[in-house]
């Protein structure tokens, strides 16, 4: 028995099914003209499948570029087109290709299904498709078989009710996402991204053509492949000189585009600001569009500059890095690990937020507290000897001692002893509340805070670090840093203020005399380096008159790198990342009013040696014995609480050796005063009142000051 024609000619077959398509949407447009409204309600009752796409979450830089993109719940790479649209010569190019009566036909053109039809019949063989880009859209919307005839009716019923419901605009919106490009990727901006490291909105010709050529075979043409790299090539050209021949690309550039080789490789997503991006996700996790302050060239200088500092130190170092603007608290930069995913460096780690031991970095916040208390000034002499203070004997870093020195080179060179001196007078309580009013989670092994807590036996994170600095960079006010835009209609908080302009002013001109690295220039950063006990955390963190920067080195898991410190590590690629900020980097103020500049000898008495809690300076007369009147506040007694009747309150002291010196708050208030009674100005609130006498000798009250 012989079998019939049409199963021995599989392409006449083919040309049967497409006429008896074509009759019956010619039989359905036909029913449009005969009965127009029994047409639209049938039209209208079509099952819609949900019209909600679903992109995966974009996490955007400043700019509106894409920072990470993540892919959608069943593990399609699929992201909305991005807010700068989509290359209109592209849009052109997939009209002229697919679709050229797209703005004319109501979802199913007849002609070009006629045209199929009779090509098939005429040629024995499918010569070209008949489904227009709003029959494809439904194909991919129901995502169900369209083999057979009934598929295309139903098919091209859900294209027309498209159109009626969310017209071309939509339609074309609904394809833009939903393309197919091989593998886990739909859509044109991830396949932009995937085969080009580049957004949709602006495509060369050749770039065009691909993403118009793959969707309609995206397996067997893919450019990565070298047994499909010709298809890719014949299909890319065809679209090529279908645009030259509409006048969408003249033909000077379809010869440049054709000549244009494919890509080879298929690109990594984007994945910048890695970390945070993952931070902001989980915290927002209905978002499909998430905003941050991150200035996306910034972000990516700041990756390349910690990639290459880490590889020179072997495979399991880490480094991390925050780079904000301390007038706004935008963070600009954020990184948290130097290879995101890796497992030698623990990539998963985000090391700006991790707690780690601040080093030395936390004595600056020491020292402006003791220059608001009035306690000490720059040019301050301090003894660097060996201290007990209980049972605990620190050491400085190198065990050597240096003698009666400066405070201000006590901070620079980041001697111990006195700074607990210090410390040990304003109280680890009262400086444990000063860091967390700049904003700083301080973490302790204890309920109680110790003096160990200055030298870094504490648990602090590098953005609260930063965010503490920031507080000195801004005049002593606290600086709330942040990752995402201010709403509008946000309600702005009065920021605590940490210490006084005066303060803050002091710390960032002895900081920013240190020596640069690398033979850079003084006096541009006023910056502080830590390094953990055991070598475990390598610090540096600084600023200018704008930016605030943090760097952090180590391994995630805390195990020491022996020989790393934080001046050696941290500090050059923190200097190289001021140099990335370029020109719009500002120089550190001019210092406030009230600063008191002066040498050693030229400060009041009470100023010219630190004297530590519990310490006396005993009064002698001018022959040398021992007067056996202490010097004494009489009044205010400490504690006190006074009404200001006016804008001075009066002050006493019992004993001493005249003249006497008055500070309130670190600020001089009468100098030198003959009497032991005087009047000196105050303002509502807390204060500090000390006063010196001639011998040197010293007295502290505290009061609190009070409108009636």
């Amino acid at each position: 028995m012989s079998s019939s024609p049409d199963r021995r000619d599989p392409s006449r077959r083919a040309g049967r099914w497409l006429i008896g398509a074509a009759l019956s949407l010619l039989m359905l447009a036909a029913g449009a003209d005969a009965g127009r409204d029994r047409f639209d309600r049938w039209t209208d009752a079509t099952p819609m499948p949900p019209l909600e796409v679903a992109t995966g979450t974009q996490v955007l830089a400043r700019d509106g570029s894409l920072l990470r993109g993540f892919q959608v719940g069943d593990g399609i790479w699929r992201l909305a087109p991005p807010e700068s649209g989509v290359d209109p010569r592209f849009l052109q190019m997939l009209i002229a290709w697919e679709d050229r009566r797209f703005a004319t036909h109501s979802g199913v053109d007849g002609r070009a299904v006629m045209r199929a039809a009779l090509q098939a019949v005429w040629n024995g063989r499918i010569v070209s498709g008949a489904s227009t880009l709003s029959m494809q859209t439904a194909r991919l919307l129901e995502r169900g078989p369209t083999a057979d005839w009934q598929g295309k009716i139903r098919q091209a019923r859900l294209a027309m009710a498209l159109e009626r419901q969310i017209g071309k605009d939509g339609v074309l919106a609904l394809y833009l996402r939903l393309a197919p490009y091989g593998g886990n990727t739909e859509g044109v901006r991830a396949a932009s991204l995937m085969w080009f490291g580049k957004e949709p909105a602006r495509l060369t010709p050749a770039e065009a053509a691909l993403l118009v050529a793959l969707p309609q075979s995206p397996e067997t043409r893919r450019p990565d492949l070298p047994t499909r790299r010709q298809a890719a090539l014949s299909a890319r050209n065809r679209v090529i000189d279908r645009a030259e021949a509409e006048g969408i690309i003249d033909a000077e550039a379809a010869a440049s585009a054709r000549n244009t080789p494919l890509p080879e490789t298929r690109r990594p997503f984007p994945a910048h600001a890695a970390l945070l991006a993952d931070r902001l996700r989980r915290a927002r996790p209905g978002d499909t569009v998430i905003r941050t302050t991150i200035d996306a060239d910034l972000q990516r200088v700041t990756e390349a500059l910690l990639s290459r500092a880490v590889t020179r130190y072997g495979s399991s170092l880490s480094a991390a890095a925050i780079i904000a603007d301390h007038q706004s608290g935008e963070i600009l930069a954020e990184l948290g690990t130097a290879e995101y995913g890796s497992t030698p460096r623990d990539g998963f780690v985000d090391m700006t937020r991790a707690l780690r031991s601040p080093g030395s970095t936390l004595k600056p916040f020491v020292y402006a507290l003791g220059f608001d208390d009035g306690l000490i000034h720059p040019d301050t002499l301090i003894e660097d000897r060996p201290a007990a203070f209980g049972r605990w004997q620190p050491e400085n870093f190198d065990l050597q001692f240096r003698g009666t020195v400066t405070i201000r080179r006590a901070l620079q060179e980041s001697l111990n002893i006195p700074v607990v001196r210090v410390a040990a007078s304003i109280g680890p309580a009262r400086i444990m509340a000063a860091l967390r009013r700049a904003g700083m989670r301080v973490e302790m092994a204890g309920d109680t805070p110790g003096l160990a807590v200055v030298l870094g036996g504490a648990g602090v994170s590098l953005h609260d670090l930063v965010q503490g600095y920031a507080a000195l960079a801004h005049g002593g006010r606290a600086v709330s840093l942040r990752d995402t835009p201010v709403p509008f209609d946000a309600a702005e908080k009065a920021p605590a203020r940490l210490v006084s302009p005066a303060a803050a002013w002091q710390i960032g001109a002895i900081l920013s005399q240190l020596p640069p690295p690398n033979g850079r220039q003084t006096g541009r950063i006023a910056y502080k380096t830590g390094t953990s006990y055991g070598h475990r955390d390598a610090l540096a963190i600084g600023y200018d008159g704008r930016f605030v920067i943090g760097v952090w080195m180590g391994r995630a898991d805390g195990t020491p790198v022996p020989g790393a410190f934080g001046g050696q590590l941290a500090a050059p690629i923190l200097f190289d990342l001021f140099d990335a900020v370029g020109p719009e980097s500002r120089k550190l103020p001019a210092p406030p009013p009230e600063t008191i500049i002066a040498a050693n000898p030229q400060l009041p008495a009470s100023l010219r040696r630190f004297t530590a809690a519990g310490e006396t300076s005993l009064a002698r007369r001018s022959d040398g014995t021992v007067r056996d009147d202490p010097l004494t506040i009489a009044f205010p007694p400490d504690g006190a609480e006074i009404e200001l009747m006016t804008e001075n309150i009066p002050v006493r002291v019992r004993g001493g050796v005249p003249p006497f010196t008055w500070l309130l708050n670190g600020r001089p208030a009468a100098i030198a005063t003959p009497d032991s009674a005087t009047q000196i100005p105050g303002s509502p609130g807390m204060s500090e009142l000390s006063v010196t006498d001639a011998t040197g000798a010293t007295r502290r009250a505290r009061l609190r000051l009070i409108r009636p």
